[in-house]
Formats: structure tokens, sequence, C-alpha cells
């Protein structure tokens, strides 16, 4: 297996709402084991982009592949099982415990070993099942609902993870443990993810790769040394001074 291989591309993604353009012409390529973040302002087409890896939405025009195989072609559900997916408020059902929560995918996928690979999962996100497990999420901490939703993601066994702001909502002290904590399971699991943050200082934290989006184009992608030294624009240019990371 290549360890460089592409295993999410998006080729000249087009993608509208109405009269507003929320992707226009769009392509990026992330190899295996990499993170790469979106960065732009609100609006720039971020959530758009990464919603149509797991065909939450659905392009107009160009095409979307995972692991070599165009998006399109495959089953939606399946789709969205074999590939691990967190939000900003983690999206945690209420009503089930932590440990149910983070067993759905394996459960869906009629997994024997469901309750034992949610257990795993909490493991590896620093929230034991003995202590966490039997919890309701509503008992949480917002940095311990974000990691249960991350284990969610992990539990089904997943390479691919599509993060959407999973740290926006958590607070300064609770956001840096929690990024710490998933760079080092990043590293440990050589997990392939695409993450959207609005914070250039996360990306440059945790990401191989930046690209940064404007009113739904790629402005430029390049690693993190690479825009800080080097912006391709002076769009980019003004994005890293207002984000003190210039």
């Amino acid at each position: 297996m290549d360890p460089h291989a592409t295993v999410l591309e998006a080729r000249d993604v087009t993608k509208r709402y109405g009269a507003v353009t929320a992707l226009a012409g769009v392509s990026l390529r992330v190899a295996r084991g990499s993170c790469t973040a979106l960065v732009g302002e609100s609006g720039s087409g971020k959530t758009t982009l990464l919603r149509t890896f797991n065909r939450m939405v659905e392009p107009d025009g160009g095409s979307v592949h995972v692991s070599g195989r165009d998006a399109a072609s495959l089953d939606a559900v399946s789709l969205r099982r074999s590939v691990g997916y967190a939000e900003q408020e983690g999206g945690l059902l209420p009503h089930w415990t932590v440990l149910r929560n983070v067993a759905l995918v394996p459960s869906l996928l009629r997994r024997g070993d469901a309750s034992d690979a949610a257990r795993r999962a909490l493991d590896l996100v620093g929230l034991p099942a003995v202590e966490f497990g039997e919890r309701w999420p509503r008992d949480l901490s917002g940095g311990q609902r974000q990691r249960a939703a991350l284990a969610r993601a992990l539990a089904g066994g997943a390479d691919v993870l599509l993060l959407d702001e999973p740290f926006g909502a958590l607070d300064a002290i609770t956001r840096a443990e929690v990024q710490r904590m998933f760079a080092a399971l990043r590293r440990q699991l050589s997990i392939t993810t695409l993450l959207v943050t609005h914070d250039l200082r996360v990306a440059f934290e945790l990401a191989d790769q930046v690209v940064v989006l404007r009113a739904g184009r790629a402005e430029q992608a390049a690693a993190p040394e690479a825009l800080r030294s080097r912006p391709g624009t002076p769009y980019v240019a003004d994005l890293l001074v207002k984000a003190g990371v210039a």
C-alpha cells in the first residue's frame, strides 16, 4: 500500500444554493495519514466542501473521490458508516449513554464486538468506559463531550476522519487539551483527516496542509510554514496578519 497515496480528492467541485455559489471549482488532495485543514471566513465553503466527502452534500459539478472511488458511485449510507465524522457540538444523542453513543456505528455495521469497539475508542480518547460509559451526555463537560464525539467517529474502525469545527465550542484551556489529544491520536493511528476550522492557529498546529478558501474558491494550498513564508495572494497575506500568525 502506497503510504503517500491520495485518500481524499476533490476535482473541480462546484455547489450552488439558489443564486449563491458555495463552491466554485475547488480541487484538493489529502494524502494517506495526513491532516488537511480548510480555513477561511464564514461562508467561504469550508463545511460544504467537507460534507461532499460523506455525501451529506451532493456537488452540482466536478467529482469527489474517497480511497480512489468516486463518492457518487458509492451507497451514501455505507459511505457515512465508513468515514468518521464529528461536528462542533459533538452531536451526541442525549437519551443514550456515552457507551451506546460511541457504539452507534459498529452496531449499525452489525459487528458482534460493538460494545468492545466503543470501549476501546473511549480508552483512546482518554474517557475510560468504566468511568464514563454509563454517563449521559449532559453529565459530561464540553471537552469530554467532544472527546466522546471523536471516540464515536473512531469506533467503527474508520481510517478517515471529517471534523467540522471540533474545537470551536470549547474554552481555551479545554481546547488546547483536546487538540493535544487529537494530535497524539492521529499520529498513533495514522488517520487521514480533513479538518474545518476558522482558527489559523489551530490549522498551523495540527495540519500538514492548509487550504485557504474564499467565497467558494481555493486561494492557496500549502504546508503551514510555506503558507506563512510565501502567501500566494494578498488575501492570504492579510488573513495571516489578522490571525496573528504572519
